[in-house]
């Protein structure tokens, strides 16, 4: 073969890759605005006057007169200060509580052996079949026969541990290496500090994963906490945005409510964007690198 038959299919090559990075990329942007023009649209709404909103019989793109006073409007509708303290409040407790219980739990059936270990962890996950309809209703029924309504212990005590996060957590757990487990028993090493010198650091990015995973789900958590508390006292972020909503002079205030969302939003953005990797890194690979 010719050295002219070697550049031309080597310039071929060249000319398939780069159309198929231009299709690529064409349908990943096509993608990203889809993906991001519920975002752009929350934000556009929220600065839209509450006036110009409501006499829009087509929604418009863009807005010449943006203001802020929605932005006011929801912080002064509710006390959404306050909620965002008992958010605060709920999502701490939660996620440390809950840490707390599945590490424990991951550890216990990834390393211990006791007599039907393996059956127990087998009904254990059976538990994700159940609907969380069903688990809703019975957690009521126990917190509200404990006393427990419109109290932080009752918006906490239901979500403090996860089946499918002992799971994942006892998963990395196994992956490591039985080896270490014997060299640290033989030095006379607890397995307490076996589990928080050594399996902790190696599984930290499943770690990280799991507790941003709880922190967006206390965060956005609704359903409960309407169905828990009925104090103004005890509402979350969440609870705040159906009277926000409510808030209009015979029609809802969509604006103010849209500012609130944002407001809540933004917490949330910047978890992810600050750990964005190290949630890839704990959902794509295990405890060990292969």
């Amino acid at each position: 073969m010719e050295m002219n038959d070697y550049a031309k299919i080597e310039q071929k090559a060249r000319r398939n890759e780069k159309i198929r990075k231009t299709v690529t990329y064409f349908f990943l942007t096509v993608w990203a605005f889809i993906v991001l023009f519920p975002f752009y649209w929350m934000v556009l709404t929220s600065v839209k006057s509450y006036s110009s909103y409501n006499s829009e019989y087509v929604p418009k793109f863009f807005t010449l007169t943006p203001t802020l006073q929605n932005y006011k409007d929801a912080f002064t509708t509710v006390p959404l200060a306050r909620y965002f303290l008992n958010t605060i409040i709920f999502t701490v407790c939660t996620t440390a509580l809950m840490l707390g219980v599945i590490i424990f739990a991951a550890y216990a059936f990834a390393r211990l052996n006791f007599k039907g270990r393996n059956l127990t962890f087998t009904l254990f996950l059976s538990l994700m079949m159940i609907p969380n309809e069903l688990v809703i209703i019975t957690n009521f029924v126990t917190i509200t026969d404990w006393g427990l309504r419109n109290t932080f212990l009752g918006l906490i005590l239901p979500s403090v541990t996860s089946v499918f996060y002992i799971y994942l957590l006892k998963e990395n757990f196994e992956q490591i290496p039985d080896e270490l487990y014997k060299a640290a028993k033989v030095d006379g090493t607890s397995d307490f500090k076996y589990l928080w010198k050594v399996m902790l650091p190696i599984c930290r990015p499943t770690v990280i994963t799991i507790i941003i995973l709880k922190v967006i789900e206390c965060w956005n958590s609704y359903v409960w906490p309407r169905l828990i508390t009925d104090n103004e006292a005890y509402f979350l972020v969440s609870n705040g945005i159906q009277t926000i909503r409510e808030s209009g002079f015979g029609r809802e205030n969509i604006p103010a409510m849209m500012a609130a969302v944002v407001v809540i939003s933004v917490p949330l953005i910047i978890i992810f964007l600050i750990f964005h990797k190290k949630i890839m890194e704990g959902v794509s690979r295990g405890g060990t690198k292969g």
